[in-house]
């Protein structure tokens, strides 16, 4: 997988017109210079994850270029520095090289050195970023099962680690196979509750006939959630004596025994879910201002497609775990279904059709006599995901704006995707015109 170039080169020269000289040498070869007359205001800029490379002048006053190259090396190993001397700071410069500096270059230098120089560094560079990234795509979801790099997904996934700890009542809504009890389980088990049991009560499920065994009794199953979490699902569909029952209990956090016998207390933290935009109506006004101290949604996919891709590798490795069977090799048919498919059962439709594809009971899939796909899960991740933009573009023959439209992608998100894939949109244009 190719990774996406990097262009960017931090430039520290305390003398202004060696400065513009470098700047306008590397801008001319394309490269997106960002020039600082010295070291304190570069590392003000320059963190561990700064999308490029830094070439920088090695005598300069109060922070020296090595004295800069040691600090940015602290931060980030990986970043490559170039330092100029003059002859006499050679041997300060070679000492650096041992140390982890990229290069050196020798005052007065060809511009072609600091060119090819800077090209290895810059391509140096991305690689490092790119391993970091399929790192990070790898453990996100060790770190956390909902899945996905979607900005609304990130935001659900920062939203439940504020809240984690926090003494409200949370309401999740969202559509059917979403993952509401997922996000509820999430909110419990990283707060401090989480040494506490969750308890979910299924209200569509509980007759009226059962609610005093439930919540009504000294036994009743509601007060094992005492200091932990009560999970009330599908709320919004439970029976109108339910919810009275809910409201009540909701409100004094304590359970009422039939039979006049003293109320015990309940300290729990309830979350509860609805179906998305809970109908006016569905839950009493008493009762959901109660449980909606916090709201929360949960988008359905066809709202997150980006993160279709991840998401059905995920699965799919999981199902592979789970039935001890080789990953197979995904198809052209099963790449086009994830695209264009809009998912109306959410992840738990997604995740079915993964366990068909495991099995080879789904036609698009590929037969379970083939070849076992080696690659890693980022490596599965961004051929699918090139293979779409490339299959996407042989059906616009070409056309970039109808592509852009296709893959529902903002189009410098759709450049940058083309570059990191090594995608050649020439050759698209090129058969159009043979056509």
């Amino acid at each position: 997988m190719n990774a996406e170039a990097i262009r960017t080169v931090a430039l520290v020269e305390d003398d202004a017109d060696l400065r513009t000289s470098i700047t306008q040498i590397l801008e001319l070869a394309d490269f997106v210079v960002r020039p600082f007359e010295a070291a304190e205001p570069a590392l003000a800029v320059i963190g561990p994850d700064f999308p490029g490379v830094v070439v920088s002048d090695v005598r300069m006053p109060r922070i020296s270029g090595i004295e800069l190259f040691r600090r940015l090396r602290s931060a980030d190993s990986t970043l490559p520095v170039i330092l100029m001397t003059g002859h006499g700071d050679v041997a300060m410069a070679v000492d650096a090289l041992k140390h982890g500096a990229w290069d050196f270059l020798t005052k007065p230098f060809d511009p072609d050195a600091l060119l090819a120089a800077v090209t290895r560094a810059a391509a140096s560079r991305s690689l490092a970023l790119e391993n970091r990234r399929l790192r990070a795509l790898v453990a996100a979801p060790e770190a956390s099962p909902l899945i996905g790099r979607s900005p609304a997904i990130e935001r659900l996934r920062e939203t439940i680690a504020a809240l984690a700890n926090a003494q409200i009542d949370v309401f999740v809504e969202g559509e059917t196979g979403t993952g509401k009890e997922l996000v509820a389980r999430l909110l419990h088990s990283s707060g401090a509750r989480a040494r506490h049991r969750f308890v979910p009560i299924a209200c569509a499920a509980l007759p009226d006939a059962l609610i005093g065994s439930e919540l009504g009794s000294s036994d009743s199953r509601i007060l094992t959630a005492h200091r932990g979490t009560l999970f009330l699902d599908d709320v919004d569909r439970a029976s109108p004596m339910l919810q009275a029952r809910l409201t009540q209990i909701v409100e004094e956090r304590q359970v009422r025994p039939v039979g006049g016998r003293e109320p015990i207390p309940l300290d729990v933290r309830v979350v509860s879910t609805g179906g998305d935009g809970v109908a006016p109506g569905a839950i009493e006004p008493a009762l959901f201002y109660r449980l909606a101290g916090v709201q929360l949604r949960v988008p359905p996919l066809r709202e997150r497609l980006e993160d279709v891709p991840l998401l059905f590798a995920h699965l799919l490795d999981a199902a592979a775990a789970r039935l001890r069977m080789p990953v197979p090799p995904l198809t052209a048919e099963v790449r086009r279904h994830l695209s264009e498919h809009r998912w109306p059962g959410n992840v738990r439709e997604l995740s079915h059709f993964a366990d068909r594809c495991l099995i080879g009971l789904d036609a698009r899939a590929a037969p379970l006599s083939s070849t076992p796909d080696a690659a890693t899960l980022p490596e599965r991740v961004a051929e699918f995901e090139k293979r779409v933009m490339c299959d996407v573009l042989t059906e616009t023959r070409g056309e970039v704006v109808r592509a852009i439209e296709l893959l529902g992608l903002p189009r410098k998100t759709f450049y940058s995707k083309v570059q990191r894939h090594g995608i050649d949109l020439s050759s698209f244009r090129r058969s159009q015109a043979r056509t």
